[in-house]
């Protein structure tokens, strides 16, 4: 192999699993490397994970001694791949002997052949992760991608075309590592992924790698420039055109910029937290289909948080996520148009309706008034201390010591859609602070009710 003169690594802080591949190596008389993000990442001084490791001839047999080496389990082997896994002290090591692969036009999965090595590292998917270290920790790096880790460059070893084509994937991966890593894209990238876009749709790409990438890029430090490179790239507009739509919807009051430009505000001014994000992302996506000649928005909370609904089954979060950000999306217009002038009723409605997204239903609401020039952001302030108040209530107002039996015992009813009624009443009632929170008295209540 051709390569540069070795680069020296830090032995020391290597995993200790390396030593023992590089004794079963010696032994079978194998050439290996670690290659990808293991090595992308010790050099970066990150804490790398798993280990990709590289064979110069049968993988498969390196990871059979490695795991008898090891005392671990056998390995779970992929023939047809020259591929195989090992688990070991609760960390995965991949084996796969070098190899090309080829890919039909509507496919992402490869057709494998043996290569050199050079050949491997030219299919991989950028240069910072084709750059190999053996078990010493000694580093080459055939294909300069020390130098772009210098520069925190992404850049691919063949022509981005040809690199995003074979696996269309890689440019979410490119995304994705970009706005991790705090990385600029090499300026062929974007225009690759612009011609490329359409490959980036099932059944070509599977909406469960999609959503790995997405589910990453948005809790990054930096998720509205991810959403930026998404959009730039094209791929917003394939993977969630709701969000796209957003573009050139003008709004008026205290805003300042159009509804794309204010959701991705919205998104940087919330903490990494995955369904607060993706309700930040989609909080607005109403807005469009509801927008009238005079700027008006109206009911776009309650479209939203339907086409939110949809677009997040669609790209397969779980449906815990898809219904708590949908909720959210419903919900988000509530805190903004807090007065002082509401009542304790309406301020324990608000706290009811919320429930456990409650903190993030307050978060959402701080990021969104902050992605505006509006002047009266801290009534937030005032309105937590409220919700604080009522949740601190002694009984508690939030639910009615009555029960379904109750309210039939009572009414002399049978179970069914008058008892789901009567329930309903009674905890409004007592969210308003029309009747106490006591069972005696909301049983009175019934009883005089049904008298009257």
């Amino acid at each position: 192999m051709g390569t540069d003169p070795p680069l020296s690594g830090s032995p020391a802080t290597l995993d200790p699993a390396l030593a023992l591949l590089g004794q079963a190596a010696r032994e079978l008389g194998l050439r290996a490397w670690v290659v990808g993000g293991y090595v992308r990442d010790h050099l970066l001084g990150r804490v790398p994970g798993e280990l990709d490791v590289v064979v110069e001839g049968d993988a498969l047999r390196l990871a059979e001694r490695f795991a008898q080496l090891t005392g671990a389990r056998r390995p779970v082997l992929f023939p047809r791949f020259g591929t195989a896994q090992v688990t070991w002290q609760g960390r995965l090591v991949e084996f796969a002997t070098a190899r090309a692969e080829s890919y039909s036009p509507d496919s992402r999965k490869p057709k494998v052949r043996p290569a050199t090595l050079e050949e491997d590292l030219l299919r991989r998917d950028f240069t910072v992760n084709a750059i190999l270290m053996d078990f010493e920790g000694q580093v080459y790096d055939p294909l300069g991608g020390v130098a772009d880790l210098e520069r925190r460059l992404l850049r691919t070893p063949r022509d981005p075309l040809v690199t995003f084509k074979d696996d269309p994937l890689r440019m979410l991966r490119a995304i994705r590592l970009a706005v991790q890593l705090g990385f600029e894209l090499d300026p062929a990238l974007l225009p690759a992924m612009q011609r490329l876009r359409e490959r980036a749709r099932p059944p070509v790409l599977s909406v469960e790698r999609v959503n790995e990438e997405l589910r990453k890029a948005m809790v990054s430090e930096d998720p509205r420039r991810a959403l930026e490179l998404l959009d730039a790239g094209g791929l917003m507009e394939m993977l969630m055109p709701e969000v796209s739509a957003c573009h050139g919807v003008e709004q008026g009051g205290w805003h300042t910029h159009d509804v794309f430009g204010h959701t991705l505000e919205t998104v940087q001014n919330t903490e990494p937290d995955l369904v607060l994000r993706l309700a930040a992302l989609f909080h607005d996506v109403g807005k469009p289909p509801t927008a009238t000649p005079d700027g008006a928005f109206h009911g776009h909370d309650e479209i939203g948080a339907g086409m939110a609904r949809e677009a997040l089954t669609r790209l397969r979060f779980s449906n815990a996520e898809v219904e708590e950000a949908a909720r959210l999306v419903r919900l988000h217009l509530r805190p903004v148009f807090y007065s002082s002038e509401w009542g304790d009723g309406a301020v324990r409605k608000l706290a009811r309706d919320a429930g456990p997204l409650l903190p993030k239903l307050l978060a959402l609401a701080r990021a969104d008034i902050a992605a505006s020039a509006y002047p009266h952001g801290d009534k937030l302030d005032e309105l937590e201390e409220r919700l604080r108040s009522v949740l601190s209530e002694a009984p508690s107002r939030m639910h009615i010591p009555v029960t379904g039996r109750d309210i039939m015992a009572v009414r002399g009813i049978e179970a069914g859609p008058e008892v789901g009624r009567l329930k309903a009443r009674l905890e409004e009632l007592v969210l308003e602070g029309t009747l106490p929170p006591e069972r005696e008295a909301l049983l009175a209540y019934l009883r005089d009710q049904e008298e009257s």
